[in-house]
């Protein structure tokens, strides 16, 4: 079982969409195969992640692309995380 499928926080969600979407045109059924999410639950949250102008529609393309304010977001997530890695 791969380790996305555990269970995962609303952040760690939220980072593999932006990650998925992170410099890329991608469709919703591409964002939903990479994350393992239901379309119910992935509809929710590219709601939310539109509403917070952390990605955009590209209504020619009907894809997904992550913002400057997304790639922001995402770059402040991947760095808290290093902080709570345990180095060996």
């Amino acid at each position: 079982m791969p380790r996305q499928l555990k269970h995962r926080s609303r952040s760690e969600i939220i980072s593999s969409i932006l990650e998925v979407t992170n410099g890329n045109k991608v469709r919703r059924t591409e964002i939903q195969y990479k994350t393992y999410l239901s379309y119910n639950i992935l509809t929710e949250y590219l709601l939310q992640l539109l509403q917070c102008d952390l990605i955009e529609y590209i209504e020619g393309e009907r894809a997904f692309k992550t913002t400057p304010k997304g790639m922001q977001v995402l770059r402040t997530y991947n760095q808290m995380e290093e902080l709570f890695v345990k180095s060996p």
